[in-house]
């Protein structure tokens, strides 16, 4: 389902920022490390305050109805012609790559269909269209990278990450085995399969622990949320961030704000 050809925009003066429900509710200093990351690259962020839920865990669920009366309301949010960040490749894909599905033959088609052309998961964003260039800041570290099943399948983004922590000099990024294996989290997934999402996760910090790093990055909540919640349940020393938290607290140059 991944774009074919993307046709990156310009850099823009102005942005609009989707937050996400993880990034609100459990990770709200991703969401600020991304804001951050944007405002340094000399872009103007606006955060619309009536945002909610994109609509997914009842779009999976096959609950179609109740998802688009969630995502109507996300539709009127944007109304300038501004990029659309997301900060998650689970939720960017939904509002990509399955908003024109979920409202075709509506009165909100073709705003549905304005909206999704917009939506620009954040790593892509500043990576192809900031051309963000980062320096350095921290201590040598060495981390793992787990991308999400919907960056890397449905918006084709399984190396944005990677490229951008490339870029860190002082950060030695360990590949782990499968690397394009689910980590189990899938939203509702989780919650519905238990038996099955418990035992991908813990595959999935078996080949994370076997890189002999100590600490993961990811590009979505949902997968940080999985696995370091299950690292932790297990006392496996794994420690997770979001590449968003990570790439800002590398090179930021107060290092002892605590920002």
């Amino acid at each position: 389902m991944a774009d074919t050809l993307k046709l990156y925009p310009t850099k823009p003066d102005k942005v609009y920022f989707y937050g996400t429900c993880l990034v609100d509710l459990f990770y709200p200093e991703a969401g600020m490390a991304g804001i951050r990351l944007l405002e340094r690259e000399g872009i103007e962020v606006i955060f619309p305050q009536e945002q909610t839920c994109c609509g997914q865990p009842a779009y999976t669920s096959g609950y179609h109805d109740e998802a688009r009366a969630v995502a109507r309301r996300q539709l009127s949010l944007f109304p300038e012609d501004y990029p659309i960040v997301v900060p998650s490749g689970s939720c960017g894909g939904m509002m990509r790559q399955h908003y024109p599905q979920l409202f075709r033959d509506t009165d909100d088609q073709a705003q549905a269909n304005a909206v999704a052309g917009r939506v620009w998961e954040l790593t892509d964003f500043l990576l192809n269209v900031c051309h963000i260039r980062l320096q350095d800041l921290g201590e040598p570290v060495t981390v793992a990278m787990h991308t999400s099943c919907s960056a890397r399948r449905e918006l084709g983004l399984g190396g944005t990450g990677p490229e951008l922590l490339s870029q860190l000099d002082r950060v030695t990024v360990v590949e782990q085995a499968r690397a394009e294996e689910c980590c189990g989290f899938g939203g509702t997934f989780a919650v519905r399969h238990p038996e099955i999402s418990g035992a991908m996760v813990s595959e999935k910090v078996a080949t994370l622990t076997d890189t002999g790093a100590r600490e993961f990055v990811t590009t979505d909540c949902g997968c940080l949320m999985n696995i370091a919640g299950y690292a932790e349940k297990q006392g496996t020393p794994l420690a997770g961030q979001h590449i968003l938290s990570f790439l800002w607290h590398r090179t930021h140059r107060d290092q002892g704000d605590g920002q």
